[in-house]
């Protein structure tokens, strides 16, 4: 089994993603989980581009890792100056990190309009980086930029350039497929064309996404004979991304008999993608290869149905191994082997009452008819199936509440910093309660009312937390009398949950939304 290096670009790379700023502690917080992970080097940037990276490399200096090599990224040398004299290179060494990685041009096209050098100079500017580099004991990898468009420009002297690398003593040569646009073939046959030109050398490869080929390029690479794979957690990274080192490891480890992080590290996969979106303070996309909350899920009836007897029909490898788990999505297109199988992973065995299932199931097409949607909302769907086993006490009734919302402050006909208000009369055994609630908007202050009113009857309510809150108008056309659905998603301590409500009013499915959340998170903590 071919041993395959990872190379992590997520602290670099990834950070050039629209949208994606990452703090000091963040990056240390990625570095420690990539680390357990099991890659093999994590970059960290530039080390003296900003004080964020400055301070992230003094940071490195005290901070033991168990598995991982920090690497450092920078350029050659500039032209007309020797790469003993290079500021940039000085840093590079005086970073403290054992990995550096130097980005050189190999395009003949580049070098003349970007870096407006000769094509000798270039090669002398590669060679004698890697070689000053090496001299102070450092392990150096050489990213060849732009190199499959140089190849496919002027292959000799993309070649040349990579020669120069590895003649002065570059550990490993990573080809970079800089602009996202050659395909699968392209890149294994240059691959095929250094591997073959550089024996004994480790070539490595980098990859863009933005012909949406980064990692079958990638993987395409590791054919033609690479043994380093560069990429970033999620695939996140400038333009469209880069190539996703998660999805490469699992197809790597799964598809190919490649080793990467090994089968008992492989099954922390989707934790890390998880950790890694939340700390971009990023949703992870649904339907992410592998680590997704859709990747191993099944709505069609039949689907759900042959996955009980045949799973490997509907799932190309088991969800466990990477981390993630079978889903059973619940909806109009639902059969009843989907509703018992998802109601068991509630934990309501709905099959040990056969009367009630397609009841149940007549329930859920019609509600979903009128604009529910239960593939979000596990926790609305576990309320409703209980209530149809005769197995749900609410733990609370509703008289009645009010919402208003306030302008304080005099901006003319704009509304500016509007504070509502919530009151709310509930009843709780035989027992009457009214609170009041404040908060930045409507569904804030009930929520903020309903705590206040059940907090002395079920303390729980405090571990309960409302962490999402998404509108869709499901009727557009209909104007202010379209039907609204709410998706609330509240977490506890032991996790996540969703819940719905749908109405032609707005607050009235919020409300729904907000209740069906407080039951399940107290029928979860078994109240």
């Amino acid at each position: 089994m071919a041993k395959i290096l990872t190379y992590d670009g997520t602290l670099r790379d990834g950070e050039q993603s629209e949208g994606i700023t990452l703090s000091l502690e963040d990056k240390l917080r990625i570095v420690e989980r990539l680390d357990a992970f099991g890659i093999d080097a994590i970059e960290g940037g530039f080390p003296a581009s900003n004080p964020k990276d400055i301070a992230f490399f003094e940071r490195m200096r005290t901070m033991p890792l168990t598995h991982a090599r920090l690497a450092a990224f920078g350029s050659t040398c500039k032209k007309g100056v020797a790469a003993e004299d290079d500021r940039g290179l000085a840093d590079l060494v005086a970073c403290g990190a054992p990995i550096v990685t130097i980005v050189g041009k190999t395009w003949d096209a580049q070098v003349t309009r970007a870096l407006q050098t000769t094509l000798d100079e270039n090669l002398r500017m590669i060679r004698d980086s890697v070689a000053y580099l090496k001299s102070q004991g450092l392990e150096v990898v050489f990213d060849a930029e732009h190199f499959f468009d140089g190849y496919a420009a002027n292959a000799d002297y993309a070649l040349a350039c990579v020669r120069e690398a590895s003649q002065a003593g570059a550990d490993s040569i990573d080809l970079c497929e800089t602009n996202g646009g050659a395909l699968p073939h392209q890149v294994e046959a240059a691959v095929a064309a250094v591997v073959e030109a550089l024996p004994g050398q480790q070539v490595g490869i980098h990859c863009h996404n933005d012909s949406g080929c980064a990692v079958a390029n990638t993987l395409a690479a590791v054919h033609a004979g690479a043994r380093q794979v560069q990429g970033t957690v999620n695939g996140i990274g400038e333009r469209v991304g880069n190539a996703d080192l998660l999805t490469i490891i699992a197809d790597l480890e799964l598809k190919m008999g490649c080793v990467c992080v090994g089968a008992d590290r492989l099954r922390q996969l989707t934790g890390v993608s998880q950790f890694v979106a939340e700390t971009c303070n990023m949703a992870l996309p649904a339907h992410q290869p592998y680590t997704g909350a859709a990747a191993f899920a099944h709505k069609g009836g039949l689907h759900a149905s042959a996955i009980a007897r045949f799973p490997e029909a509907y799932e190309h490898t088991c969800p466990a191994s990477v981390g993630n788990t079978t889903r059973m999505l619940v909806s109009e297109l639902a059969g009843k082997a989907s509703l018992v199988a998802k109601a068991a992973s509630l934990g309501i065995d709905l099959g040990a009452y056969p009367d009630k299932v397609q009841v149940a199931l007549d329930d859920v097409k019609a509600r979903e008819a009128q604009g529910y949607s239960y593939e979000v909302a596990d926790g609305s769907l576990a309320v409703l199936l209980r209530g149809h086993l005769g197995a749900f006490r609410p733990h609370f009734t509703l008289e009645s509440f009010r919402v208003i919302v306030d302008d304080h402050e005099d901006t003319g006909a704009r509304a500016k910093d509007a504070m509502s208000e919530a009151t709310i009369k509930i009843h709780v055994g035989n027992e009457r309660f009214v609170a009041t609630g404040e908060g930045a908007g409507p569904v804030g202050a009930l929520d903020s009312a309903l705590r206040m009113a059940l907090a002395r009857f079920y303390p729980e309510v405090a571990d309960i937390e409302l962490v999402d809150y998404k509108v869709r108008i499901l009727d557009e056309n209909v104007g202010t009398d379209a039907i609204t659905r709410v998706v609330i998603t509240t977490r506890d301590k032991q996790g996540s949950w969703g819940t719905i409500g749908v109405s032609e009013n707005i607050i009235e499915a919020s409300w729904n939304a907000l209740v069906d959340s407080i039951e399940y998170g107290l029928i979860r903590m078994g109240k």
